[in-house]
């Protein structure tokens, strides 16, 4: 039996792995609701669920949204997972941070001094993760499919094909979509866009058996 194995966003949970149940028939469908916050620990955490399910799961199919896709990317887990699916993910970690501390006015050597800084927004902005980003640059090699919205806040357009483009990972673009895939047409183009791959996935595979 085939898995498939769901990573939420920011704010997001387990729960949410329901959804793609009806776009997995015959798989066990299952989640985690992360802890951490931060990659280093937030990565441990996917690599432990996943070794939890890895034995009783013929392959793992990965669906990861948003931070959660880069905490995924961060987590070693490639010789776990069969194939991605990447819904608005975050693949420039160290650019998401660079724009947050420009808007922020907060320069580099004052976040290096400080070590943490609250913004007026709301987010708070660390050195230590900045460190993590710049030394840990992401490296994936799993066969993946990635879903953005034209209006994406979090990840422009150039950023995302220069990923996908990278990894060899087909790339598709709902126009008039925010960051955040949630209303009714939004799902259906999702759950649309889950079908297409599958079904182009087992096509490729029959014509190599």
């Amino acid at each position: 039996m085939d898995c498939v194995f769901y990573v939420h966003g920011r704010g997001g949970s387990a729960g949410e792995c329901r959804h793609y149940i009806p776009l997995f028939p015959g798989c066990e469908v299952t989640g985690i609701d992360l802890k951490a916050s931060v990659p280093w620990e937030a990565g441990r955490e996917i690599r432990d669920a996943l070794g939890a399910i890895r034995d009783r799961c013929d392959s793992v199919i990965l669906v990861a949204v948003s931070i959660g896709a880069y905490f995924s990317m961060c987590a070693e887990i490639e010789d776990m997972i069969a194939r991605a699916y990447f819904v608005s993910p975050i693949v420039d970690m160290e650019k998401l941070i660079g724009g947050m501390m420009a808007r922020a006015g907060v320069s580099e050597s004052k976040l290096r001094e400080k070590r943490l800084i609250q913004t007026a927004s709301g987010e708070t902005l660390s050195w230590e993760y900045l460190r993590y980003v710049r030394s840990h640059p992401l490296h994936w090699n799993v066969p993946t499919r990635v879903l953005m919205g034209e209006n994406d806040v979090f990840t422009d357009a150039e950023t995302m094909r220069a990923f996908a483009q990278a990894h060899g990972a087909p790339l598709c673009v709902m126009k008039n979509a925010e960051h955040w895939f949630h209303t009714e047409e939004q799902m259906r183009f999702l759950d649309e866009w889950i079908g297409n791959g599958e079904a182009e996935y087992f096509k490729d595979r029959g014509r190599q058996t």
